[in-house]
């Protein structure tokens, strides 16, 4: 992707950004399910209405950031539990 930058229409500098550097892929196969009904699961649990058709982006950004910091925690809480169980 190429964004232009500059002080008016006429002189513009080039930037670059970077591409193909995906910072979201999964790391276990199969895990996208799960945290795809983790996320119903979630939005439930915050009275928010999951999209009917299933698509995600027409959501607010209140909304989806509620959820995905939700799910957060709840991830960060499950590998400190497991991480507890292993220690002791």
């Amino acid at each position: 992707m190429t964004l232009f930058r500059g002080q008016n229409s006429t002189t513009k500098e080039v930037v670059s950004v970077a591409q193909g550097q995906k910072s979201n892929t999964l790391l276990v196969k199969g895990a996208s399910r799960a945290l795809d009904q983790l996320k119903y699961e979630v939005a439930g649990e915050l009275g928010i209405q999951p999209p009917q058709d299933g698509y995600w982006g027409t959501m607010t950004t209140r909304d989806a950031g509620s959820i995905g910091g939700h799910i957060t925690r709840k991830l960060v809480a499950l590998a400190e539990q497991q991480l507890a169980g292993r220690s002791s």
